[in-house]
């Protein structure tokens, strides 16, 4: 395939991965708004929002063997469309019951999106033969902070109906301007790249299973930590360190930011120290960063933390899923994200209980140890995966 065709995908893939971070973070910040307008109470609202998470977690599984039937850029074309449409149907529910049901279609639209567009990438990657995956998970981390941040401005003068239509046909317009391209274009297929038919998971030996499961793994310890300072991170400041409730809320942002940089630089960092040594440094980084941010005396020693955190947990995510994808195909990625998302699932709920039993500064130290866990992982198998890690 010509450089340039590589080069349309890559950028029409991108784009995908932005606005998938854009809606999904547009829709986070009116939470608030829709819980209001429905009635719900907090556990209620629980319950409803788990619907995003149970439909991702049902969708991740089956978009693997769409993709392997039809291919993944016409999936990932199909999932945004679904994704820009439903994303408008959250403000117009007034009941619990409702949210749930909606949610659950969200859901199952950003659980596809995610695991379609990775497909795709890893494809990508495998055909330029540079690890360029951190870019397109850099650009959805961006592409969430600017979602975030127009709709915090926006919070005020628009309702949330008209600010999510508003996201509904900027998803629409994005897909119409991308999508031609990844429908134009056949994902590229290098000579050692694994045939679908060889993807299927019945048909993987318990030697590429038991691999894909390592990555999965090192995503769900990644995945783990950025649930949990997610839910958790502004609290902590708040409550623990008696920080103004205006510089906790910058705790995340300080995280997200970090994470952002980290992953930009991706590519770099793994030409330069390779998968095994990015991974096992950014697992002891993100770990070192963990215990200042949960145990530190002082605001500002957190907020380092946090930053510290999210450079060294940038780029676990992206190599883990595009190592399952190169060894088992679209099923591999269906596997390490649907485990990475268990991993963000977790976090936050598993945090609760543990603050619970001890402090929520005891509690933030069990995201230190899963990146060490990771670490420890991606260094325990260098060996099983010699030239795949």
């Amino acid at each position: 395939m010509p450089g340039s065709d590589l080069t349309r995908i890559r950028v029409a893939l991108t784009a995908f991965f932005a606005l998938d971070g854009f809606v999904f973070a547009g829709w986070v910040v009116r939470i608030p708004d829709v819980k209001e307008q429905t009635g719900a109470s907090a556990s209620t609202l629980g319950l409803a929002l788990l619907g995003v998470s149970a439909g991702a977690v049902i969708t991740m599984t089956l978009t693997g063997r769409l993709c392997r039937r039809f291919g993944s850029h016409p999936v990932t074309v199909v999932c945004a469309v679904l994704l820009s449409l439903s994303v408008a149907l959250p403000p117009l529910t007034h009941s619990a019951p409702a949210l749930g049901a909606v949610l659950l279609v969200f859901g199952m639209a950003y659980g596809g999106i995610n695991v379609a567009f990775n497909s795709a990438a890893v494809d990508l990657v495998a055909a330029l033969r540079r690890p360029v995956m951190p870019s397109f998970h850099a650009a959805f981390s961006l592409g969430g902070m600017v979602g975030a941040g127009l709709g915090g401005l926006v919070a005020g003068s628009l309702s949330p109906t008209r600010h999510l239509l508003g996201l509904t046909v900027t998803g629409l317009l994005v897909t119409a301007v991308a999508g031609p391209t990844l429908l134009r274009q056949r994902p590229p297929e290098p000579p050692d790249r694994v045939r679908p038919e060889d993807a299927a998971p019945h048909r993987l030996g318990t030697r590429t299973r038991g691999l894909v499961t390592v990555f999965g793994l090192i995503a769900l310890c990644t995945a783990y930590g950025e649930g949990a300072l997610a839910d958790w991170g502004a609290l902590h400041l708040e409550q623990d360190l008696d920080a103004h409730p205006g510089v906790a809320a910058a705790g995340y942002s300080c995280f997200a930011l970090a994470m952002t940089v980290g992953r930009i630089s991706g590519t770099t960092l793994l030409e330069r120290l390779g998968r095994v040594r990015t991974v096992v440094a950014g697992g002891a980084t993100a770990s070192a960063g963990m215990l200042l941010g949960s145990l530190a005396p002082s605001v500002w020693a957190a907020l380092l933390g946090f930053a510290v955190t999210g450079l060294g947990l940038a780029n676990l995510f992206p190599v883990a899923v595009e190592r399952a994808g190169a060894l088992a195909g679209p099923g591999g990625v269906a596997v390490a994200s649907t485990l990475g998302y268990g991993g963000m699932l977790l976090g936050p709920p598993a945090i609760g209980f543990m603050a619970d039993w001890f402090s929520l500064p005891t509690a933030l130290t069990s995201v230190a140890v899963l990146a060490a866990v990771a670490s420890a992982i991606g260094y325990g198998a260098r060996r099983a995966t010699a030239g795949r890690l």
